[in-house]
């Protein structure tokens, strides 16, 4: 049996045979197959043959994941060839195929490039061409609408793909191709889910399509499709995309021989086509990645490293980008439509796709890995506290609970860390205001999807050139006090405006919203604290007050090593210690954390803790006495 280890962050690949019962494998040289990487372990896994089966055993503490799915710290996961094991950076297979030996060494590291990279390498020099012949850099937006103009580059771009098509081997010409159908087809249960599809780059009618070939690619699609037997329509959606990941490259190799050559090389063509037109006028390599239902969050780190979040893992996508300027110019393609900036002056910015897809780019001098962008793919159907009781993320008595406390007019907080699913709740539970009550939302990039008629949305937005403009949360938040609102939800409290939200929950609006990052409940109320001082010098003592007054409920929600974002707990915030001057939050539903039990799924218990709201909410109805019995 072959092992074979591709590094997704180079194009090394390394070959071994497992030729007795175990190979060890990690970073040290010691190890059978070693793994140069600080994400490795010195000893990181063995790989066990036992009665012709094959196991992956994790040794390290740095992780290991088959399909995606994290093996604990001494255990064995049964593994069979084709099957992808993750190791730091690093993709291990399993291949019937024994590898010849080389110099007696078992070990054979290929600097050859793998087909993805020979692919792009290609693309490199093709994109290079096209900018020669038309001298051009970037795109002027307004141009992008001009058929004409595009048309242009059509035709150039088809003579210099013809420059370089014969650079393809047989090795990178069918990766293409694969890769082509793959897209395809993931395309199609996008589309019949009901998916608003951006609008081909390639289309019918464009003269460098042929309708006879295009025929040809839509039959070999529709094979491919039943021969993965793919259900379709919005609950298929993410079982339908992972029999694709499982099953494509098999049933693929299986339909391959109804590829002809002429066929092969057209699909090739058009793929390069495809890839150099999202550069020229779209999103580069990532505007396919946005249209993939799975994917929940596209992560660039400089021109070299496209990350995808799917199922909440991260995984390296091993795409690229050609250089710096390339990712510079498709920033600034999202940003200048929206009148925003970004420059040696102004860095950071935050800005939206067209879609309401939230995205932050951050480039030099404060980031030292070049550009930086991140997209927080929008939901075109925002998920109902029926799916969060689906999924797992929290359970049918603690959402009645919840309900109860928006009707009631609770002020509540949403906390948890970094891509835990607070924007996701905050959103379930705006969905319980009563639909002729008027609601603000404010935000920094608009991402609460609301469906009650009386809404008023309002947005940040950076200074202009000369410094002027700036409009932030807490200049909003003020600004909202004078337009008469039943309730105000804020996206995200993190500086000053925390005191002007807590003043005005204070001042009538109750039944408002806002989340804050923090790792429980009581870390949420020291931050808070510190927010508040940031925006004015006054005691210790009287911003805890005013955080008690204001505030009724907190909503804690964690997000696991396996991507699973669940309610850890809900809490009241019910006064201030007389002796301490601390503020006391009292559990109502914790979930619990046991030994090695810890980061496992667990049920959101009620810890037996009576808020003292109850009676308010038993009162009007909105809950009953056996609901805490």
């Amino acid at each position: 049996m072959r092992v074979i280890a591709y590094s997704q962050l180079s194009d090394v690949r390394q070959e071994v045979d497992l030729t007795g019962d175990i190979l060890r494998i990690g970073r040290d040289a010691a190890n059978d197959l070693e793994l140069p990487s600080p994400f490795v372990s010195r000893e990181h896994a063995r790989l066990i043959k036992h009665n012709g089966e094959f196991f992956i055993e994790n040794v390290g503490l740095n992780g290991t994941l088959v399909d995606g799915e994290m093996v604990g710290v001494g255990e064995q996961v049964h593994v069979a060839p084709g099957q992808e094991i993750h190791i730091g950076e690093w993709a291990l297979y399993l291949s019937a195929e024994a590898a010849p030996k080389a110099g007696g060494e078992a070990i054979r590291i290929h600097r050859e490039r793998t087909p993805l990279a020979k692919a792009m390498e290609i693309e490199k020099n093709v994109h290079a061409e096209l900018l020669r012949r038309l001298n051009l850099r970037t795109v002027d937006v307004e141009a992008q609408d001009d058929p004409r103009y595009v048309k242009h580059i059509k035709a150039h771009l088809s003579a210099a793909i013809d420059q370089f098509i014969r650079q393809v081997d047989d090795e990178s010409g069918w990766f293409l191709v694969e890769q082509q159908m793959k897209r395809d087809i993931i395309t199609e249960i996008s589309r019949r889910a009901g998916s608003k599809m951006r609008e081909p780059l390639l289309k019918a009618g464009d003269s460098v399509l042929d309708p006879q070939y295009e025929a040809g690619l839509l039959r070999l699609r529709d094979m491919l499709i039943q021969d993965l037997g793919l259900q379709f329509g919005t609950e298929h959606v993410k079982a339908d995309i992972e029999t694709v990941e499982e099953r494509f490259h098999e049933e693929f190799n299986r339909e391959a021989p109804q590829v002809t050559e002429s066929l092969w090389v057209y699909v090739v063509r058009r793929y390069i086509m495809k890839d150099i037109l999202d550069i020229v006028v779209g999103l580069g390599p990532i505007q396919d990645l946005l249209d993939m239902p799975n994917v929940t969050e596209v992560m660039v780190v400089g021109p070299n490293k496209i990350y995808i979040e799917e199922g909440g893992v991260i995984r390296n996508t091993g795409r690229s980008f050609f250089s710096e300027e390339v990712v510079l110019t498709v920033i600034e393609r999202i940003v200048t439509p929206l009148g925003r900036r970004i420059d040696r002056s102004t860095p950071i910015v935050d800005a939206r796709l067209p879609d309401g897809s939230r995205v932050n780019a951050t480039i030099e001098p404060l980031s030292l890995v070049g550009p930086v962008l991140t997209i927080r793919k929008f939901s075109e159907t925002p998920f109902t506290i029926d799916d969060l009781i689906s999924f797992g993320s929290i359970t049918p008595f603690a959402a009645k609970f919840l309900r109860a406390c928006v009707l009631g007019r609770k002020n509540i907080l949403v906390a948890g860390g970094t891509a835990s699913g607070k924007t996701t709740l905050l959103n379930v539970l705006s969905a319980f205001i009563p639909p002729h009550e008027r609601i603000i939302t404010i935000e920094d990039s608009a991402e609460l999807q609301l469906y009650q008629e009386h809404v008023v949305r309002a947005e940040t937005r950076q200074a202009n050139v000369e410094g002027k403009g700036q409009f932030t949360i807490r200049m909003l938040v003020q600004n909202a006090l004078r337009q008469r609102p039943d309730r105000i939800i804020v996206g995200e409290v993190r500086g000053a405006e925390a005191l002007d939200m807590l003043q005005a929950m204070n001042t009538g609006h109750d039944g408002s919203l806002t989340t804050i990052h923090a790792n429980s409940p009581l870390d949420a109320m020291k931050r808070l604290e510190g927010l508040v001082l940031e925006a004015v010098d006054m005691p210790i003592r009287a911003i805890r007050e005013q955080v008690v007054t204001a505030l009724d409920v907190v909503a804690h929600l964690t997000r696991f090593a396996d991507g699973r974002r669940e309610v850890t707990a809900i809490s009241e915030v019910a006064g201030m210690d007389r002796d301490e001057g601390e503020i006391i939050v009292e559990d109502i539903f914790v979930r619990p954390m046991r030994g090695k039990e810890r980061g496992k799924r667990g049920e959101l218990m009620h810890t037996g803790y009576i808020p003292l709201f109850a009676q308010d909410l038993l009162h009007k109805g909105l809950l009953t006495v056996d609901a805490f019995m």
